[in-house]
């Protein structure tokens, strides 16, 4: 599977509508994320089970803004529609690869009820 580019029509769907998401937020002039991309590139052949998109900054403010992106590129990864992981700063491809193992590797039921005990302390619930 290749990389997939998301927009603001897209954006929210494609966090929903799969298991694990990998968001690359970049920007043309982005030294760093022009030297990411084709590591980012090789992992989305590797991992076909594994959605990797691409948010370009320039082009989708509104989203960048959302997702309080201060600094390129970022990655971010969603699991069951959860952010699960979010940093700065392109990794190395082992890097890559540990964090895709590990996201694969969660207790999915602890993260929500996590989550549930995070928002009940806040009165959310």
């Amino acid at each position: 599977m290749t990389t997939t580019n998301l927009t603001h029509a897209d954006f929210a769907s494609t966090i929903t509508d799969n298991a694990i998401v990998l968001v690359d937020f970049w920007a043309s002039w982005c030294g760093p994320c022009r030297a990411f991309a084709p590591t980012f590139e090789q992992s989305s052949r590797r991992h076909a089970d594994v959605v990797h998109a691409k948010v370009d900054t320039e082009a989708e403010q509104e989203i960048a803004a959302a997702a309080d992106i201060r600094s390129i590129p970022t990655i971010m990864a969603f699991r069951d529609g959860v952010l699960v992981y979010s940093q700065s700063g392109a990794l190395p491809p082992a890097a890559l690869e540990e964090l895709i193992s590990q996201i694969k590797a969660l207790d999915m039921a602890a993260v929500h009820a996590t989550i549930a005990r995070r928002h009940a302390a806040a009165g959310w619930a």
